[in-house]
Order: C-alpha cells, then structure tokens, then sequence
C-alpha cells in the first residue's frame, strides 16, 4: 500500500510547530537578572531581604565564601594616568561615550573584567573596565582615552559624573537601609544566592 508524502508531513510539521512554540515562549521569558540593585530591608541568617530599585521584594541567599567590598566616594581627580577603572558609558553627540558612573579600582583589584561590554545600567549603556591612557582637562569636564586588551575607547566623564572606589567591608555593613549592588544566580527553585555584594558607604548608593 503506497505511503502518500502528506501522511508523513503532518508529524513533521506538527513537530515542528512544537518547536517553535516553545522557542517563542522561551523568547517571551523576562531575562533572568545577574545583579539585584535595591536597599536592605532586613537580614535573617544567610538570607538577605532586598527591596529593590524597581521596587520588588527580593531574598538574597549568600553562599559561605560571599565577598563584601564598600563602596565611597571620591573626586575626578583621583582619576590619574595609569589608574584601572572601570567605567559605565551610553552614547553621547558626535558618537563619544558619555560616563554615567566611573570606579577607580585599587592596585590589588587591577586586571578585573577587563574589556567593554554590554550593560543593564542603562539602555544602551556599556561598562568598560580598562587602564587611563591619556587624560585631557575641558570645559565640560575631563575626557579619558581607556585602553583594554582588545581596544581602546574615549569617554567624557562630566563633573557631576559619580566618582567611586572600593574600601574594605564584610558582613556587619549589610544592615537595614544600607544600599547594595549584589551579583545574583538563579537557583532551581527559582531563589536567589549571592557571592558578591557591593555595600555604599555612609549612605551612598552605589552608581554601578
């Protein structure tokens, strides 16, 4: 008895359109997020209770060897030549990088994440972690050629751009009210766990 083709479509086809179902759901998924920015409502244990900038209630797990870094203040001209920094930009006119954060690494941090990249700060933001090259003073503040391994970028940073670095800091700094910045991973059952956490200093919420 002959096999007609159309017999052996339908499952192809129907198999098919399975697949592509479940792409589009996939693609309609909200991305899961790798940084939880907000303010500590409450710390219970190893489980950190975060509020954050959007708004949602979110619980931190932390894993036992979570690091603590600070987070203060400092001035443009604590951006020297040679300083690793790492820099959140969108772009500005005439295709430059405007900053709208930048973070002097310390010595013993120098070499971390460096390149540029996409990121969640901003739309079309981009962070770049790369070493001052050349520095130039302006009217609208100071102009910096960054240098990474695989490029370079000129960025402005305005003289109202936030200007940071990392201090020492541990577990006792996460406490109600304090402003963090956590590096986040889903787990199976849909919680969160940290290993990494950046806490403001003095009040300050942390630009990145």
């Amino acid at each position: 008895m002959p096999i007609h083709r159309s017999t052996l479509a339908r499952p192809l086809f129907a198999a098919a359109m399975v697949v592509v179902s479940s792409l589009c759901a996939i693609a309609q998924q909200p991305p899961t997020p790798s940084r939880v920015r907000g303010t500590i409502v409450g710390v219970d244990g190893d489980v950190i209770a975060v509020k954050s900038r959007s708004g949602e209630d979110v619980k931190l797990h932390m894993t036992g060897d979570m690091r603590v870094v600070g987070i203060i203040r400092i001035s443009l001209a604590d951006i020297k030549l040679g300083s690793f920094i790492g820099a959140t930009t969108v772009p500005g006119p005439d295709g430059r990088q405007d900053a709208v954060e930048v973070h002097v690494f310390p010595e013993n941090m120098r070499g971390t994440g460096e390149g540029s990249r996409p990121y969640d700060l901003r739309p079309n933001s981009t962070m770049t972690n790369a070493t001052v090259a050349e520095t130039v003073a302006g009217n609208d503040g100071q102009t910096l050629m960054i240098k990474y391994k695989d490029g370079e970028k000129k960025i402005v940073v305005g003289p109202d751009t936030p200007v940071v670095t990392y201090v020492a800091a541990d577990k006792s700094d996460l406490k109600p009210g304090a402003k963090i910045i956590a590096f986040v991973k889903q787990l199976p059952d849909g919680s969160f766990e940290t290993n990494r956490v950046s806490v403001g200093r003095d009040g300050l919420t942390p630009p990145m």
